[in-house]
């Protein structure tokens, strides 16, 4: 597959990926999920119980988000460089002497 092929590829699927993050969302907002949370907090931190309701229900979809993109890059061969393996990467042992 060619690199140009591979990439128009890996953007479909990550606005597939994006899509269903979208629509995540909107499945647990038409539920009352987040209207529920609200509720349950007094109406002075309405604004902090529908932060923490958010995160709370889009906690799965990222997961699900994570999973699928290593599916997509697996699939596509798809290899790069992450800031976390730099980071992580290990030190070799340098004596000050």
């Amino acid at each position: 597959m060619s690199p140009a092929r591979t990439k128009l590829l890996h953007h479909i699927a990550t606005a597939l990926g994006l899509l269903f993050l979208g629509l995540w969302y909107v499945l647990f907002k038409q539920l009352g999920v987040l209207d529920w949370v609200i509720n349950l907090v007094p109406p002075s931190h309405a604004g902090a119980g529908l932060m923490l309701g958010i995160a709370t229900v889009m906690i799965p979809g990222f997961f699900i988000w994570k999973l699928y993109n290593r599916w997509v890059e697996r699939r596509l061969q798809i290899r790069g460089i992450y800031y976390e393996d730099s980071y992580y990467e290990q030190q070799s042992d340098k004596d000050d002497d």
